[in-house]
């Protein structure tokens, strides 16, 4: 299903992520020094896996968010700077460790860290931005901002544990998958944008408004990307499609498949999950395409990206604001 094709009420007008990150540009300039200054220490081997993985590429997308809610809400200090790096630093840690529970080798079409270094060095590396994200947090002398980080590193953590039970379990549910990616990955997003509000002394109605706009964004942002592990290319999405299945992983998708197809294409699908099976790839495409698998779940993506927009509505008009609305649109329409 091409983004034309689409027939919700989401617009699917283009969307120009490049000019929507030249509205921070002069800020994440400023967070990516001082992520290079937080990176230096003396074990070489740090410093060698943190650029690697840092420079890596990405779309920087969650310093982003928590950047423009900050001057959405007309923020004047400097704050914003260290905690986009902190949300940054926490990001890139969740990424080392993934890779090696998932063992995968290409991430943002490059190997992973863990293929050129091997698991413990990622692992270790991993802690070591943790650390250094709470070490950074501490900087901003505020209570409430570390309260919020801290209990989102722990409820990432236990998206991560709940993740791994489900590896391998066909029965996984539409209700417990979507629990797993809203700790395993929605919840940083909202904490960036939460934070936003904090710092900015926002009421606290604004700062519940911006949390659930960056949570409806991240669970939008996991559905597609489980999407695109069956209909983007290797090219565009920097990692090997069927991952996901490969993985033993029960995403939206595949549970959907299984209860919507016949007793012979779930079979295959449940057969697949339980081996963690990249060779049954295509046959799982197919049947995820007959049974409308993909249309279902970008419509699901659609639904959390239009949540994401209706929260903004206690923001004032600004050009950060419309950005922040772009930014959901994007969410479901990228093919990357």
């Amino acid at each position: 299903m091409t983004v034309s094709q689409k027939t919700n009420n989401m617009a699917y007008s283009p969307i120009d992520f490049n000019a929507i990150q030249k509205l921070t540009e002069t800020e994440a300039k400023a967070v990516d020094q001082l992520i290079l200054k937080e990176l230096t220490s003396d074990v070489v081997l740090i410093n060698q896996i943190g650029h690697y993985i840092i420079n890596s590429g990405g779309k920087r997308l969650r310093p982003m968010l928590l950047l423009l809610t900050a001057k959405a809400l007309e923020y004047q200090q400097d704050d914003h700077l260290v905690l986009a790096a902190v949300i940054e630093f926490i990001h890139t840690a969740t990424l080392l460790h993934d890779d090696v529970v998932d063992e995968s080798d290409l991430r943002r079409g490059k190997d992973t860290a863990n293929a050129v270094w091997g698991n413990a060095a990622s692992v270790l590396v991993g802690d070591y931005l943790y650390s250094s994200a709470f070490e950074m947090m501490v900087r901003t002398n505020n209570m409430r901002v570390m309260e919020i980080l801290s209990k989102t590193t722990t409820a990432i953590a236990e998206g991560e544990v709940l993740q791994l039970l489900n590896c391998n379990n066909p029965a996984t549910t539409e209700e417990k998958y979507l629990e797993v990616i809203s700790r395993k990955t929605a919840i940083l997003f909202s904490a960036a944008t939460r934070l936003g509000a904090v710092i900015a002394a926002a009421d606290t109605d604004i700062e519940q408004s911006m949390a659930a706009y960056g949570q409806h964004l991240g669970v939008a942002f996991q559905l597609i990307d489980d999407a695109l592990d069956y209909t983007s290319s290797k090219d565009e999405l920097g990692k090997n499609l069927g991952d996901d299945l490969a993985e033993g992983k029960p995403t939206l998708p595949l549970i959907y498949a299984i209860e919507n197809g016949t007793k012979a294409q779930a079979d295959v699908i449940i057969d697949a999950i339980k081996a963690g099976n990249r060779d049954s790839f295509n046959e799982v495409y197919d049947i995820v395409k007959a049974t409308n698998a993909i249309a279902y779940t970008e419509q699901r993506a659609d639904e959390e990206a239009q949540k994401a927009i209706d929260a903004l509505a206690s923001l004032p008009d600004s050009e950060y604001k419309e950005a922040l609305e772009l930014l959901a649109r994007f969410s479901v329409q990228r093919s990357y």
